[in-house]
């Protein structure tokens, strides 16, 4: 019977010795093998990290005035599990984030670990709430876009979503100096699931955006944004733009287009307007364009603006009628008179004797089948069909001359013009003048040159030879004390199957003083109702324009 106890207790020390020896082991396996898995594993259930948004640069005019900056807003939320009293937090919350008692104390009895009550709140509301203390309310600091004068310069800056990313404009183009870089947070759990914030050593700082510094005063801006507004309001038209650029240096003083929207409210804006129609849309320039298909014939020595022809009021390239655009004939013109009275037939046969090669050779000189390479966000091509292409036609020799039947956008189109104001050199337009980074470091922008379209003797050739053509055929484009030189703009608009035959887009470009160019203007009007032509709608809102400019400016008269 002895023997019997004697087994029994053999075995369970036999059995004690298995179990410990593989506690041991697993202990050791713990210990020394698993160990940084294990520990990995607890922090990953302890600990959260999260990304910190670094503050946005902002955004300043030429004069130091801020026109994007940041401002602080709160997001509010709950953890349920940590309220003592949902009732008396959510009579609290209820008038600071002015929703009812009876859907905060749903949302804060909700059976789950966290509950969004406000993604947006104003800096007061925010503070004042973190002020009351209650247990398992979050208070986090959120940073929200905001542009000081609302729509003014719009199309300019564009605007900064919800997740702080731009869009459009110089937001847009510069997203990634502006935005800084991420840094990181570590945050570990309590037993209920709620955050205990570390400290930001455990972490990476966020690293502040770049403040950019525009060419634009935005007093400047003001006065063109509201010649637009009035423009539009007494012809009637439907949409329009204004550009206003120092032609020596491509920098970009003012740029307004309508329609337009809020920064502040993108949300409510529709797409179409978020489209700036300076940059980011094609059009058939018209009788602009003429300026430069004159400065491919100038430079290649085919005339002179003394040299003439009989105008018989058409021509015919490639098996198309060309007729001038009031259906006359004019006899004996020079090519003064050909930009004067902007004969359509006169530029045409100039482009048929100078030939497809060197036609078009000199008109993509001025770069008008490129982007421009400005630094806004959302800037188009533009179209020009060649010999090569399989859609070019012959007669496509004869219309193109006068700015029809290829797109531009009125940025390319100043440019090129710009480059006859600036002694036949091609500028690079930008609107940022310098980059100040955190660090101290600035960086700016310097004029760049895109290349010669054409040489300083035609340039200043067909700079008198607009002098002449503002002078005597579009008195409202002058300006007292002031040489202009400029070109008017009729355009018919393309529809299916051809053009509108009641429809135009007005324009005039123009520059001054003559002889020493300071700024150049282009105007765009569509679909105005007043009246179809460029010289009645378009160049009068340039000679008032440029009329406040010079003197806002400080630009001495001729």
């Amino acid at each position: 019977m002895a023997e019997r106890p004697r087994r029994r207790l053999a075995f369970i020390a036999g059995l004690s010795l298995v179990v410990s020896l593989v506690l041991v082991g697993q202990l050791v396996q713990v210990q020394l093998f698993r160990h940084a898995e294990l520990v990995q594993a607890a922090e990953a259930l302890y600990t959260r990290r999260g990304e910190i948004t670094p503050l946005r640069g902002r955004i300043y005019d030429q004069r130091g005035h801020l026109v994007a900056g940041n401002q602080v807003e709160y997001e509010v939320s709950v953890t349920p599990e940590l309220v003592a009293d949902p009732v008396a937090v959510a009579i609290r919350l209820a008038p600071l984030l002015q929703r009812d008692p009876l859907s905060l104390w749903e949302a804060i009895t909700r059976q789950q670990r966290w509950v969004l009550l406000a993604p947006r709140v104003e800096k007061g509301v925010g503070e004042q709430i973190a002020g009351l203390g209650l247990a398992g309310v979050n208070v986090v600091p959120r940073w929200r876009r905001v542009y000081p004068e609302g729509t003014l310069g719009a199309h300019l800056l564009g605007f900064v979503n919800a997740e702080q990313v731009g869009y459009y404009g110089v937001e847009g183009f510069y997203q990634q100096e502006l935005a800084g870089s991420q840094g990181t947070r570590v945050d570990r759990r309590d037993p209920y699931g709620g955050r205990i914030p570390l400290s930001l050593a455990q972490g990476d700082p966020p690293r502040p955006g770049a403040d950019l510094v525009l060419t634009v005063d935005w007093t400047v801006q003001a006065v063109v944004e509201a010649e637009l507004d009035r423009a539009l309001e007494e012809t009637g038209a439907e949409q329009g733009c204004i550009i206003v650029m120092d032609p020596r240096t491509g920098r970009i003083l003012a740029l307004a287009a309508r329609p337009t929207y809020d920064p502040n409210r993108y949300f409510e804006a529709e797409e179409r307007q978020f489209v700036n129609l300076a940059v980011g849309a094609q059009y058939e320039p018209g009788s602009v364009f003429k300026i430069l298909t004159m400065a491919v014939a100038l430079e290649a020595g085919l005339v002179t603006p003394e040299s003439g022809y009989q105008d018989q009021g058409e021509i015919e390239v490639g098996g198309q009628v060309i007729r001038n655009w009031d259906r006359q004939a004019y006899g004996w013109v020079t090519m003064a008179d050909v930009l004067a009275y902007s004969l359509n037939v006169g530029v045409a046969r100039l482009a048929t004797l100078l030939g497809p090669p060197a036609f078009y050779q000199g008109i993509r000189a001025f770069g008008v089948d490129r982007p421009t390479g400005v630094d806004l966000e959302g800037e188009v091509a533009g179209e020009l069909r060649l010999p090569s292409d399989p859609t070019w036609h012959e007669s496509d020799l004869g219309t193109n001359a006068f700015g029809q039947g290829l797109a531009v956008t009125p940025l390319q189109m100043i440019v090129a013009v710009a480059a006859v104001a600036n002694d036949g050199l091609l500028m690079r337009p930008y609107v940022v003048a310098e980059q100040r980074w955190p660090d101290g470091r600035v960086v700016r922008a310097r004029p760049a040159v895109q290349g010669r379209a054409i040489s300083q003797e035609t340039a200043r050739t067909l700079t008198q030879m607009l002098v002449e053509a503002v002078a005597r055929e579009v008195p409202q484009a002058q300006v007292e004390g002031y040489t202009i030189a400029g070109k008017t703009g009729t355009a018919q608009v393309p529809i299916p199957g051809g053009y509108d035959p009641q429809q135009t887009i007005a324009s005039f470009v123009g520059y001054g003083p003559a002889e020493d160019p300071r700024l150049i203007i282009l105007v765009r009007l569509d679909k105005p109702k007043s009246s179809p032509w460029g010289s009645q709608t378009a160049a009068p809102v340039f000679g008032r324009l440029a009329a406040r400019l010079f003197v806002l400016l400080g630009i001495p008269p001729s």
